[in-house]
């Protein structure tokens, strides 16, 4: 049974990979995580494919992980526990390192596990039905693997205060938290992810590659380093034929 569909669209230029466990709410669990892995290491090869959407179908995003699933395994050992966490943990270092945008395309609940897999991605856009949360520790579990994701995202207060209460955040409020890039209103969330995809599809490719790189290299670096490194991203940029062909373009428009 196919857990994830990957497509393209737009002539190859957008990739799509969809939760397709609607029944279960698009629950993750270790198989789903590994077709994830695998839809995004076939689009990181794919020079075609310019921006990537991560959606779901069903009426939510994704529940969190499959409590059966952990359920079906709650006796075994640290081993396989600590195999099972580190398949999210790879989804979650795939989505940074891919060199495409990532849009995660949120309608419906993205709790726990879920909230996690959208925070991992580079922009999120929540319907105006969106609920996102991570209650972990309302059912004796821990948020371990989106933590970190998430205190970049919003800063410390803020994600302790998420991740230690467990509320349930409206999408006014994710998106005044930074936690969400942009709210929808459902009569045009169609129309509205369409319009962001085809934006970065349609833009310089190289640019767009090296402006992702540098938004997470930053992490680490003191300001003056952040500053270096923007350097050598500037440079790297002009060195495209996508840099050179915009100059241009630009200066046989002037009067």
């Amino acid at each position: 049974m196919i857990q994830v569909r990957v497509e393209r669209r737009n002539d190859g230029t957008i990739g799509v990979l969809t939760l397709a466990r609607p029944e279960k709410k698009n629950a993750l669990d270790r198989a789903m995580a590994d077709a994830l892995v695998a839809g995004l290491a076939e689009f990181k090869s794919d020079q075609t494919v310019r921006v990537v959407l991560l959606a779901a179908d069903g009426a939510d995003f994704c529940a969190g992980a499959d409590l059966a699933a952990l359920g079906a395994m709650i006796d075994q050992g640290p081993e396989a526990h600590a195999a099972d966490a580190e398949s999210l943990v790879r989804v979650f270092i795939a989505l940074r390192d891919l060199p495409q945008p990532v849009i995660a395309a949120v309608q419906g609940h993205a709790l726990a596990a879920g909230a996690g897999l959208a925070t991992a991605c580079d922009i999120i856009l929540a319907r105006e039905d969106a609920r996102l949360g991570y209650p972990e520790v309302r059912i004796g579990f821990v948020p371990a693997m989106t933590l970190p994701m998430l205190r970049l995202a919003v800063g410390e207060k803020i994600a302790a205060e998420l991740v230690l209460t467990g509320r349930t955040l409206m999408p006014a409020e994710a998106l005044a938290l930074g936690l969400v890039s942009r709210v929808i209103p459902s009569a045009s969330w169609d129309e509205g992810v369409r319009t962001t995809l085809d934006r970065i599809a349609s833009s310089p490719t190289g640019p767009v590659r090296i402006t992702k790189h540098l938004l997470y290299a930053l992490d680490d670096l003191t300001f003056d380093d952040g500053l270096q490194l923007g350097v050598q991203a500037n440079v790297a940029a002009r060195s495209t034929e996508e840099f050179r062909a915009g100059i241009r373009a630009f200066m046989t428009r002037r009067p």
